[in-house]
């Protein structure tokens, strides 16, 4: 059977959000209630991915304002905000760029800069997360699940340093300080899920200044510093999430996947979820039919877009899985998203129904593909 998966995020409640803008605002709050509601919205999430067929959850992300500036309340050294820089693509497109704003297509919150030393100052963020997210699996019958936890790559390109005299000082301090966590996950009997949009978004953002060649040999030094940072961790124990970028756009300054495969293949995890259903990258199936893949590796092509508000029928998502099981075996593929469907908390391109019944349709989409490829 083709197992089921997705990249994280799911859609968080009203309840949920709003605790985590007042506590992101600084406004007061009865600490007991608010670890009451995120408890009780990661069970209902569990319970939710279970009812719909997923075989490999996550908490969706509940605890978390957003993918990487979550991590200014487990460190020390942020603080402040950091400025904003649009994608190239975007700002090839100024009408467009305007459009999404006004229309609350760019969430705002805050991006904390680093402006001191870098180090662990409170385990129980992630502690917590951890006991609630094995209670809720349990809860739900589920005996396997993931964690979500940012990259080196992707904090430094979201929060920019005004203490470290390199950049290279910065990402190995943030590496060394994320170990604690990324080990952590992993000896909770979790999969850690590593998030690194640096491998491909940040060509048109944090190096966009930079030719093709030069930014690869950047996403090489990001790839040898995550790396130094799962140096304890078995490589099967983890799975990487690289993308261009989790909004409806142009998306013509991408990096080719042909251009970055090599690089993604030398990093540690063993399993890699990549955008594989959007306008921008469905055809790239074809680079790893024709790439050299090590035979422990595992792909999870995005099935679904996390963009639109289409569900996709069940028809498309098993033709796209077994386009990918002809290439490296129905054993080594299992179905996901082409990224989450709440990125930050309380915004979402898609509908919260319609994401699980995009979900849905995944696990209907596996059910086909399994059929025919047994």
């Amino acid at each position: 059977m083709i197992r089921t998966t997705h990249v994280g995020s799911l859609p968080r409640s009203a309840a949920v959000s709003d605790r985590l803008f007042a506590r992101e605002k600084g406004i007061a709050l009865d600490e007991a209630e608010y670890h009451r509601v995120m408890e009780e919205a990661t069970h209902a999430v569990l319970r939710r991915q279970k009812e719909v067929g997923i075989s490999l959850p996550s908490d969706g992300e509940t605890s978390k304002i957003s993918y990487a500036t979550y991590i200014k309340d487990r460190l020390s050294g942020f603080e402040g905000d950091s400025p904003r820089r649009p994608p190239a693509d975007l700002a090839d497109y100024p009408s467009f760029m305007e459009r999404l704003s006004k229309g609350g297509g760019t969430p705002t919150y805050r991006r904390p800069c680093c402006t001191g030393p870098i180090a662990v100052v409170d385990r129980r963020p992630m502690e917590r997360d951890i006991a609630v997210m094995k209670a809720a699996m349990a809860g739900a019958g589920y005996a396997e699940g993931f964690l979500n936890s940012a990259s080196p790559g992707v904090i430094a390109l979201f929060q920019v340093s005004n203490y470290h005299r390199t950049l290279d000082d910065y990402l190995h301090d943030v590496a060394e300080a994320m170990r604690v966590e990324y080990e952590g996950i992993v000896a909770a009997g979790l999969i850690l899920q590593i998030d690194a949009p640096d491998l491909g978004l940040g060509r048109h953002m944090m190096y966009r200044e930079l030719s093709e060649e030069e930014f690869l040999r950047r996403a090489e030094i990001h790839v040898e510093v995550l790396n130094h940072a799962l140096r304890n961790i078995p490589g099967d124990r983890v799975r990487m999430h690289i993308c261009w970028g989790n909004y409806e756009g142009p998306h013509t300054h991408d990096i080719p996947m042909a251009k970055v495969l090599p690089v993604l293949l030398r990093a540690k995890p063993r399993a890699l979820l990549f955008e594989a259903s959007n306008p921008r990258h469905a055809h790239e199936w074809a680079v790893w039919r024709d790439a050299a893949i090590p035979d422990d590796y595992v792909l999870i092509p995005g099935c679904l877009d996390s963009t639109t508000n289409f569900v996709e029928h069940p028809e498309l998502v098993a033709q796209r899985i077994e386009r990918f099981a002809g290439i490296v075996g129905a054993d080594r593929v299992i179905a996901g998203t082409d990224c989450g469907f709440s990125t930050f908390a309380g915004f979402g391109a898609v509908d919260p129904e319609i994401a699980w019944a995009k979900l849905a349709s995944l696990v209907e989409g596996a059910r086909i593909a399994s059929g025919r490829l047994s």
